[in-house]
């Protein structure tokens, strides 16, 4: 970061942030995974190996076909579970499709929302975005809105151009007080699966950007909004990327498929509370 850019994430509606410890958040996205055996198992080895664990806040995120399983086997237990997606509208003819109110009967606490594999694969655009993370917010689903860029996005100069697009366009039509029930999750496209990561420092110039522009509409909601990172988050480097101010927990990929792996990144994530 340049210091003109350190000046201006420094700029008054950003200082005015107080200090809060936001409790952290490790999300688990199990994508499209697993049999019943397999999910069974998983959830079964988090459930034992988190059965005492509060300070970190865990979420995972099994398919559509697996969210009854999961609810079963982690009901009682500290670990809240979610969708990996869901449609704008409550009911009708959308074949194929899974609404808010059906994922909130299955106790989904969170929805991911825009996740760069919906966006990149599937074509969503930020219009569609924007009214999935409503959606959510009616049927009472906490939305983990993921924005990012690619990497040629990147190498252009354009990253905070595309973060701020994406996430504008939501701001503006749920209104900044929507993001107090929210989190976002900022994941490079150019490190999801590709076993590239963001060094700490990088993923933490992203966050202080995210933040700062939340905090110069609301310095409420800029200071109490977690921030994840999303990219190849691994056991290895959990702790150097927690460890930044800005870094609120992870979107976990692939190594959440792994119950000790998984336990270590949430291990990670409990010395940010101490």
């Amino acid at each position: 970061m340049s210091p003109k850019d350190q000046i201006r994430y420094n700029h008054a509606s950003y200082t005015k942030v107080k200090f809060t410890m936001r409790k952290p958040l490790v999300a688990g996205n199990w994508k499209m995974n697993g049999s019943l055996k397999d999910v069974g198992a998983l959830a079964e080895s988090l459930k034992k190996g988190l059965a005492h664990q509060s300070q970190v806040e865990v979420a995972v995120f099994p398919s559509f076909i697996h969210i009854p399983q999961v609810e079963q086997i982690l009901t009682g237990s500290p670990i809240v579970w979610g969708a990996q997606d869901l449609y704008i509208g409550q009911s009708g003819a959308f074949t194929g499709e899974v609404s808010g109110s059906m994922l909130a009967d299955l106790g989904c606490t969170y929805v991911l929302v825009g996740h760069s594999e919906r966006r990149q694969v599937f074509h969503e655009d930020l219009g569609l975005i924007s009214a999935k993370f409503k959606a959510a917010q009616n049927a009472n689903i906490r939305p983990i809105l993921c924005v990012g860029e690619t990497l040629e996005e990147r190498e252009n100069g354009k990253t905070e151009e595309i973060i701020k697009e994406q996430l504008n366009s939501v701001i503006e039509a749920s209104g900044i007080e929507a993001f107090k029930s929210a989190v976002v999750a900022y994941e490079p496209v150019w490190a999801i699966g590709t076993g590239k990561t963001a060094s700490p420092e990088q993923a933490q110039e992203v966050h202080a950007f995210i933040r700062w522009l939340f905090a110069k509409q609301s310095v409420d909601v800029g200071n109490s909004l977690r921030i994840l990172y999303g990219g190849s988050v691994k056991a290895d480097n959990a702790q150097g990327l927690f460890a930044k101010p800005d870094i609120d927990g992870g979107l976990v990929g692939g190594a959440s498929l792994d119950a000790a792996g998984f336990l270590a990144i949430v291990k990670a994530a409990l010395q940010k509370t101490e």
